[in-house]
């Protein structure tokens, strides 16, 4: 369940990218150190106040950490002695930041040839826009997937910061990747991954569509041909629907919802027809829905065997059957931070889920003991 367990990771990540890339790996069971600035630590901490907020929380479970201003000769030794003994190291600043910090990939590889080095930026290395300073909805921008989350009418941005956790995701993948190679050969690597590009990757779909058939996506295209739907209740609450293209969903959908005469609407009565009137479609189901609560219509649809699901909310999600069945969420304690709840990875090893979490560290709550592994190490 834990296939990275000998693994040790250094990170000196901040907000998102970075620290995203090390959990993943942490998941995986690897040993993960933060390295932090001391008094404030990553950004991240104090993003609503005091030093352990949910921002935080959400990217640093199952890490350890130390706060080390690599600035100072004695801490600087410690960042390197951690970097003699580490297999990976992961970064997120803005390209020439970590050299100034005495992290660079030249001095680490002269501590340690082998490790895999990782350097996550929002434009690349190189470039116009190597120095422009990134976040989430600038990648999202430059990537061209945020015109496909944004409402055509009165734009604004919308949803989580997708751009920040796929990076990080990518980055992961290419960390392991790099590692079975040195598995091979010996050999460390340098990952360089950027923002911009990852969400270029992400956004395949797009930049496929257009290149093959010309066609340029908007945000309902998708949903279009999917022919997927939300419908709000008569309780408030919301179904989705995605029939995709098999007919018996869109006959079930009839069945479900008492509708049956509109299999023979010309607007409906095949696919490509459908695409073309999702919007009449929309119009006369949006009433029919409001008519009955959202059980209801989840009991109707399953019943039909309709793909369909509650539009949970997050208070909600955790709570359906199958997520409790499935054990998502899982909680442990923190000696002064309390109960920390989080979701699980998803993984299932030789169909067996590893439950264990260790809550987010707070600032150089591990110093001490690294340390003194350190110099166990040393004398040993």
């Amino acid at each position: 369940m834990m296939p990275l367990r000998n693994i040790r990771v250094v990170e000196m990540g901040t907000y998102i990218t970075g620290p995203a890339a090390a959990m993943q790996l942490a998941d995986l069971g690897a040993d993960v150190i933060k390295v932090e600035r001391p008094g404030e630590g990553d950004p991240f901490r104090a993003f609503k106040g005091g030093l352990y907020s949910p921002h935080f929380q959400t990217y640093n479970r199952n890490k350890r950490s130390i706060a080390l201003d690599t600035k100072k000769p004695n801490d600087l030794a410690t960042f390197n002695a951690l970097i003699e003994g580490a297999d990976v190291f992961i970064q997120n600043f803005r390209p020439g930041v970590a050299e100034k910090l005495g992290a660079g990939e030249a001095d680490l590889r002269k501590i340690n040839p082998k490790i895999i080095y990782c350097a996550i930026s929002g434009f690349g290395t190189s470039g116009p826009a190597r120095d422009r300073p990134t976040y989430d909805t600038v990648a999202q921008a430059a990537s061209g997937f945020l015109r496909l989350m944004t409402p055509p009418v009165s734009p604004r941005v919308i949803g989580p910061a997708i751009a920040d956790a796929v990076t990080g995701h990518y980055a992961a993948t290419g960390i392991l990747a790099a590692l079975v190679e040195r598995g091979i050969t010996g050999q460390g690597r340098r990952l360089d991954i950027s923002m911009l590009e990852a969400m270029c990757h992400f956004n395949l779909d797009s930049f496929t569509h257009y290149f093959s058939v010309g066609e340029v996506m908007g945000p309902l295209s998708r949903p279009v041909v999917s022919q997927s739907y939300t419908f709000e209740c008569s309780d408030g609450k919301w179904v989705a629907i995605h029939m995709s293209s098999p007919p018996k969903f869109w006959s079930g959908f009839l069945e479900a919802t008492g509708q049956e005469h509109l299999a023979s609407d010309p607007r409906f009565a095949e696919r490509l027809e459908r695409i073309k009137h999702q919007d009449d479609l929309i119009q006369i189901m949006t009433p029919v829905f409001k008519t009955k609560p959202r059980d209801h219509w989840c009991a109707a649809l399953e019943a039909a065997e309709v793909p369909y699901s509650p539009a949970y909310d997050s208070d909600e999600a955790l709570e359906d059957p199958q997520a409790e069945h499935l054990g998502i969420k899982v909680s442990a304690d923190h000696a002064l931070m309390g109960r920390f709840t989080t979701v699980r990875a998803p993984y299932a090893f030789d169909g067996e889920i590893n439950r264990k979490v260790l809550p987010p560290p707070m600032l150089d709550e591990h110093g001490e003991n690294i340390r003194a592994e350190l110099q166990q190490r040393k004398a040993g």
